[in-house]
């Protein structure tokens, strides 16, 4: 496999994503002869199961706005579930259906993304932060590349997702679009594209005629004054691929025709380091 020929696509979880529009655009990307890496979240397939088992669901929101799913025993069932046992087997079956062999994959399989489970986890609860310490969440550390390497070199697309493994060979809850970004890193992705349910990242997150043709996020600290929500962990991700030598990062739109070739084509929202404080610059 060719390093500057790999794309990392990320298949967001909001249900208004296109994920047969993705996966036509991946087997377009594998006939031209691209390497692609698929990784796949699933918030919407998530919160469907945990409604259907009765397990309640809760998102912790950071002091700088990043939001996150508050994961206990239940509810990493859950995940695990929703995302290995019904999204990852649609996107494998329809890559197959399209005539690429895909593989699935988890963060546990051979190992592939270790992580180190967070003792505790800062949020904002009624106004004031605390300290949330039952949380089965992790912070991704190292990435072992050998498998899906391997899988790439022999023509297929590996399918990955959340959960990682932790220090004490548990599973624990990563995000999948910071997966995408450490498997982009590691594995020496030239583009990595993050699909979501929006047309990028908005100056206004209500009016989708704000879209910022350029974000540069600050090259620590928080993501910046656009950053609200899920966007903000994007944006997040997005950094952390840069700052590990992904040579292009871009948020886009996951609900249209051909999202991955628009997003490669200049669609979307282009993701830059920067030390100052992100502008509207190309808005």
């Amino acid at each position: 496999m060719s390093a500057a020929a790999l794309v990392v696509v990320k298949c967001g979880g909001n249900p208004a994503v296109d994920a047969d529009a993705i996966c036509a655009d991946v087997a377009d990307l594998v006939r031209a002869g691209r390497s692609v890496l698929l990784v796949h979240g699933g918030s919407g397939a998530i919160a469907d199961l945990a409604d259907r088992l009765g397990v309640p669901h809760r998102t912790l929101v950071a002091p700088d706005g990043v939001t996150s799913r508050y994961t206990d025993p239940a509810t990493m069932e859950v995940v695990t579930l929703a995302l290995a046992g019904g999204v990852k087997p649609r996107l494998v079956a329809g890559l197959s259906r399209l005539g690429v062999p895909a593989v699935g994959l988890t963060g546990l399989d051979g190992g592939m993304l270790r992580a180190r489970r967070k003792s505790a986890v800062r949020a904002v609860v009624n106004g004031r932060t605390t300290l949330v310490r039952d949380n089965l969440s992790g912070r991704l550390g190292r990435v072992r590349t050998a498998l899906p390497q391997t899988l790439l070199c022999r023509g297929f697309v590996p399918v990955v997702s959340p959960p990682a493994i932790d220090e004490h060979d548990q599973p624990v809850n990563v995000d999948a679009d910071r997966v995408a970004a450490a498997l982009a890193a590691a594995l020496g992705a030239s583009q990595l594209v993050l699909l979501t349910g929006a047309s990028g990242v908005l100056a206004d997150p209500a009016d989708e005629g704000s879209l910022l043709r350029t974000y540069e996020v600050p090259a620590t600290g928080a993501p910046g004054r656009f950053a609200g929500g899920g966007m903000a962990l994007k944006l997040v991700a997005a950094r952390e691929a840069l700052t590990g030598g992904v040579g292009s990062v871009r948020i886009a739109d996951g609900r249209v025709s051909e999202p991955v070739r628009r997003a490669l084509n200049g669609a979307g929202t282009v993701v830059r380091l920067s030390d100052m404080i992100p502008s509207l610059k190309g808005a």
